[in-house]
């Protein structure tokens, strides 16, 4: 892979190509995209949807929207320190026009975006898509479907979700947001299709990046990218270079930040989580300023602040000592399981685990949003394939017309029916689901 072809700033639809050279300086492609992303509907509703505490009471406590904003912040720091050095690297580069705030521009908007096709109640909600088609009442479309088609449904999956968000045609839009290619290659942390399933131990492989109704999108990116194919069944690619600094911006903030929720929540005792971020930022604290601080959320705020910069620092310099094996696919792990603090993060999230992500609050708000999500689905799926084969009912034309009309488009595939139900609920938020589940459970109140 090269960089040049990797800064593509080829949309959907362009039959030209795009010259860094000639862009307009004051309006940049690649952050073009990142408004486009801000305006979009899909990244609206992540203001209510769970990053940690599914539906909490509190104003502090992170959701999608506020994580995805930090993530983008902490990938633009990391895209512009790699850039600035990969400049110096690649003058050919600079000749072309581009700077290092490029770099910094696609990684932030990959990371704002990172989390825009995940459904309602966090992780869980893809679980509860999934297990909707393998156990559920989803099951009987197993027959009517290809092995490829029910594994994308059966292990549904945001990331393949966002995918579609940011690139499927609509009437009148044709390739979606219209990204330029580079970003989208960024947002790919797992380029390829759900089958085979985790085939070696290589970072790529651990989940997949696209469903199969978006293949022909996926594949049009991938090469003009010059993605690297991977050997073996399926389509599989090794990852865009810049989507280990988005990955990498997601776990510092994740492993941070939600140690911070859970801090402040009360979950974690603040001298018990001290214990374990000292460990991170002993070579930068200054205790005299830590101990003048009077409240702890300025505490926990200023050692926050502090493990982000060391992760920050530590991920840039393992992706510039191992650009060649990044560039060819050899690189097999995230930049932070190559960190030399990769004992202590793992500590921080195994505390996060037990006291914040498996508290009884958001277990029980998961245990709901599986009733939620499969009930919702069920409505919709039926009520779909019913009007399909001509034999819905009443009800089923009644809840069809709750349905945006761009769900409502008729299908020939099974696949591509169950597909939009699947898209419209991953897009509910979670307040919005609720409430919508209840209308559709008789509780009009």
């Amino acid at each position: 892979m090269n960089w040049e072809q990797l800064l593509s700033l080829k949309r959907f639809g362009d039959t030209q190509k795009r010259e860094r050279i000639k862009q307009d300086e004051t309006r940049l492609g690649f952050e073009v995209d990142f408004d486009r992303i801000i305006f979009s509907s899909a990244f609206r509703s992540l203001q209510d949807k769970t990053q940690v505490i599914p539906l909490s009471k509190t104003d502090f406590v992170h959701t999608r929207l506020t994580h995805s904003l930090e993530v983008s912040v902490v990938g633009r720091t990391l895209g512009r320190r790699v850039g600035k050095e990969l400049l110096e690297r690649h003058p050919n580069l600079k000749e072309l026009g581009y700077t290092f705030n490029d770099f910094g521009a696609i990684v932030a908007t990959a990371a704002v975006t990172h989390d825009i096709g995940n459904p309602p109640f966090g992780h869980s909600g893809e679980k509860a898509i999934g297990e909707y088609f393998k156990t559920g009442n989803g099951l009987k479309y197993k027959e009517q479907l290809s092995e490829i088609e029910y594994q994308d449904l059966i292990d549904f999956e945001g990331n393949a979700n966002g995918f579609k968000i940011l690139t499927e045609s609509n009437q009148g839009a044709d390739g979606g947001l219209r990204l330029s290619y580079a970003t989208l290659g960024a947002f790919m942390k797992y380029p390829k299709e759900s089958l085979p399933k985790k085939p070696t131990k290589h970072i790529v492989d651990k989940k997949y990046g696209f469903f199969q109704s978006e293949k022909a999108s996926f594949l049009d990116v991938a090469n003009d990218l010059g993605l690297q194919k991977k050997e073996g069944d399926g389509i599989s690619y090794y990852r865009h270079p810049l989507a280990y600094l988005v990955e990498a911006a997601d776990d510092i903030c994740y492993t941070i930040i939600d140690f911070e929720d859970g801090i402040n929540l009360g979950l974690i005792d603040e001298d018990y989580a001290l214990e374990y971020m000292i460990k991170l930022v002993k070579n930068t604290i200054d205790s005299k300023k830590y101990h003048s601080l009077k409240y702890k959320k300025d505490r926990i705020s200023y050692l926050r602040a502090l493990a982000i910069g060391v992760l920050i620092n530590e991920a840039v310099a393992i992706f510039l000592e191992n650009e060649e094996s990044i560039l060819n696919g050899s690189f097999e792990k995230s930049l932070l399981d190559k960190c030399k603090y990769e004992a202590q993060i793992n500590d921080i999230i195994k505390i996060s685990v037990e006291k914040i992500y498996r508290s009884k609050d958001v277990v029980e708000k998961e245990v709901a949003g599986y009733k939620i999500i499969a009930d919702l689905l069920d409505v919709f799926v039926t009520a779909l394939n019913n009007k399909f084969t001509g034999t819905q009912s009443n009800y089923d034309s009644l809840v069809l017309n709750l349905l945006p009309k761009e769900y409502q488009q008729e299908k020939e595939e099974l696949y591509d029916r169950v597909m939009q139900i699947c898209s419209y609920v991953s897009g509910l938020s979670d307040g919005f689901a609720i409430r919508f589940h209840k209308k559709l459970t008789g509780n009009i109140t």
